[in-house]
C-alpha cells in the first residue's frame, strides 16, 4: 500500500537515531538548521520560512509535532503524521524530516543540536513566548544560535483549515496500512475468522417502536394537537442490536439480559432467537421491558413516549447477572451500557470482576437520556465511546480531541480505545512502545450517503471487537469498525450490519483507490 509518487521521498523521513549519524557532531563543516513545527497544511508562509532557513546552512531538518501532541483546535491534526512527514519531504529544499515524539522540540533540540534554530517571525520580538525562550535556552547552551525568519508573509493553519477541513479518507487508509503492514487482502481474511469466535453480550435491551401518524387537526381551546395513527413497528433494540451485528458478523452469541413479564419480553426473545442468538434472561416482574416509542406524524418525530424503570436491579438480580458472566463460556465479553438498571455504581465492580481472566473484555456506556459513565470499566481491552461520553466521564468541555482522548484512556486503564466522532470519523488510542503517551490514529468517515446514524456506534463496537480480538491490531480494527458504522449510517433503521455489507463497502473503497478487486 503505497502514497504513489509521494513514496519516492519517503527516504527523506528518518528516526532519530538515523538522522544524528548521518549529520555528525556539532560543530560541523556542513550547518545543519533545524525547523519545527505542526505543518497540518503546507501554505505559501510555510514553504517562506523553510526557504529562508534553507539559505542559512547547507542542511535543512524539519521536524513535525506527533499526532497526540497536538492541541491546536478542537479536532487537529486533519492531517495525519505520516502524511505530513512525506509532504514535507517532497520538497527539494527539505533534506531531512522527523516526526517529534515527544511534547515539544527541547528533546530532539539536544539530540540534534542545530547549528541554528529556526522560529517564525511572529516569534520574535523584545519579549519572547515563554516555549521560545525555553527552545532558545538550549539552543545556546550547546553553542548553537536561533534565528528568526523574515515575516513577509504570515498565513496561518489553523484559519486555512477551519474554513474547510481536508477530505483525507482514502490518504488516512493508506497511511494506516502502509505503517502497520497490512493491506484489504489481510482484512478479507480476518472477516473469515469471526465464525469461531463465542460473544458474550450483557446490557439493556430496548425495544424501539416507530409509530406512524397522520395530523388531523388540533384544539381550538387547549394547545393539543391531533393525530391519526397509521402503522407501528418494534424492533429489538438497545444491547440487543450489539449481540445482532455480532451475530451477522458471524459470531456465536449468546445474549444476557433483563426482561420484563410482558408480550415485549416475548418479542426480543423471539426475534433473537429466530436470528441464532442464545438468549439468556434474567426476569424482574416488578418492572416492563424497556420500550421507547417514537411519534411520527408526517416525517418528524413528534414525541416519544418511554415506558421504562431505570431503578438499579437487586442485590439478587446482580448475583444472577454475575453468575452468567463467570459460568457462560465466551472469548469475548461485551458490556453495552444504557444505564437501564443492569449496570448501577453498586454492582460494577462485581459484574466487571466475574468476568475470566483470560476474556478480552469490551464496554460502551451511553449518555443520552441516562448518564452512563465509560470510566466505571477500568481495564478493558476496548472501550467505545463517543465525544460526548468522554465529556461526560471527565468532566471536561474544554480540552482538544487528542489530549481528551488521551486523559479517558489513562483514567480507564485500557489497551485500546476507539473514541467515535460521528461524521468527522474516529481516533484510536493504543499502547506506546516509546514513551507512557499512548499511539493514536485517526480515520475520515466511510460514509457514503449518511441517511440515518442510530445504531452506528454499536456496529462499529461489534465489528472493532472482533477484528481486535482475532489480530491484536488496533489500526486493523479501527478500519473495519469503522466501515460498519458506515453501512449502518448509510440506511435507514437499525439494521444489523453482514459480513457481506462490510466486503462491499471495502470493495468501493478499492475501486476508489484505483485497485483492481480480485
Amino acid at each position: 500500500m503505497k502514497f504513489g509518487y509521494l513514496e519516492n521521498y519517503k527516504y527523506k523521513v528518518k528516526k532519530i537515531s538515523e538522522l544524528v549519524e548521518i549529520i555528525g557532531d556539532f560543530p560541523r563543516a556542513k550547518p545543519v538548521i533545524l525547523c519545527h513545527g505542526v505543518f497540518d497544511v503546507v501554505h505559501p508562509g510555510h514553504l517562506r520560512h523553510l526557504a529562508y532557513a534553507k539559505s542559512k546552512a547547507g542542511i535543512l531538518i524539519v521536524s513535525v509535532t506527533a499526532d497526540r501532541h497536538i492541541k491546536k483546535g478542537v479536532y487537529r491534526p486533519h492531517v495525519p503524521e505520516n502524511i505530513r512527514a512525506l509532504n514535507l519531504a517532497a520538497l527539494e529544499m527539505v533534506d531531512y524530516v522527523i516526526i517529534d515524539d515527544f511534547a515539544t522540540p527541547l528533546e530532539n533540540i539536544g539530540n540534534i543540536k542545530p547549528d541554528f534554530f529556526a522560529k517564525g517571525f511572529e516569534y520574535s520580538g523584545s519579549s519572547l513566548p515563554a516555549a521560545t525562550l525555553e527552545e532558545s535556552s538550549v539552543v545556546v547552551n550547546y553553542g548553537g544560535k536561533i534565528i528568526f525568519t523574515p515575516g513577509d508573509l504570515v498565513l496561518s493553519s489553523s484559519n486555512l483549515i477551519e474554513q474547510k477541513a481536508p477530505n483525507l479518507m482514502l490518504e488516512k487508509i493508506i497511511s494506516i496500512m502502509q505503517t502497520y503492514q497490512f493491506d484489504f487482502s489481510d482484512i478479507d481474511k480476518v472477516l473469515k475468522k469471526f465464525d469461531s469466535i463465542n460473544v458474550h453480550v450483557i446490557g439493556d435491551t430496548i425495544v424501539d417502536t416507530y409509530t406512524e401518524t397522520i395530523m388531523i387537526g388540533g384544539q381550538t381551546k387547549t394547545p393539543t394537537i391531533s393525530v391519526r395513527q397509521l402503522d407501528s413497528k418494534s424492533y429489538v433494540g438497545g444491547a440487543g442490536v450489539v449481540a445482532l451485528h455480532l451475530k451477522s458478523a458471524g459470531a456465536n452469541v449468546t445474549f444476557t439480559t433483563l426482561l420484563g413479564k410482558d408480550p415485549f419480553a416475548q418479542m426480543v426473545e423471539n426475534e433473537l432467537t429466530s436470528a441464532g442468538i442464545i438468549v439468556n434472561k434474567i426476569l424482574d416482574n416488578e418492572r416492563p421491558t424497556t420500550q421507547k416509542n417514537a411519534i411520527i406524524c408526517n416525517g418528524y418525530r413528534l414525541l416519544k413516549v418511554d415506558t421504562l424503570d431505570n431503578s438499579p436491579i437487586s442485590t439478587d438480580l446482580s448475583n444472577d447477572f454475575a453468575k452468567s458472566i463467570s459460568s457462560i463460556e465466551s472469548k469475548i465479553v461485551v458490556f453495552s451500557d444504557f444505564r437501564h438498571g443492569i449496570f448501577h455504581k453498586q454492582n460494577i465492580t462485581q459484574l466487571t470482576t466475574s468476568i475470566g481472566k483470560d476474556i478480552f473484555r469490551v464496554a460502551d456506556s451511553q449518555v443520552a437520556s441516562r448518564w452512563g459513565n465509560i470510566s466505571d470499566f477500568i481495564g478493558f481491552d476496548l472501550i467505545t465511546p463517543n465525544e460526548r461520553e468522554a465529556r461526560f466521564s471527565l468532566a471536561d468541555q474544554d480540552s482538544t480531541i487528542g489530549p481528551l482522548a488521551g486523559k479517558l484512556y489513562r483514567l480507564s486503564k485500557c489497551k485500546n480505545l476507539i473514541l467515535k466522532l460521528g461524521e468527522k470519523g474516529l481516533i484510536g488510542l493504543s499502547k506506546s512502545e516509546i514513551d507512557d503517551e499512548p499511539n493514536m490514529i485517526s480515520l475520515d468517515s466511510f460514509t457514503e450517503n449518511p441517511i440515518d446514524p442510530v445504531g452506528a456506534g454499536d456496529a462499529l463496537m461489534a465489528y472493532a471487537a472482533l477484528t481486535l480480538k482475532a489480530t491484536g491490531s488496533l489500526p486493523m480494527a479501527s478500519i473495519v469498525g469503522s466501515i460498519a458504522a458506515a453501512c449502518e449510517s448509510d440506511r435507514n433503521g437499525n439494521i444489523p450490519i453482514k459480513r457481506s455489507d462490510i466486503i462491499e463497502k471495502l470493495n468501493r473503497i478499492k475501486e476508489q483507490m484505483g485497485y483492481a478487486i480480485q
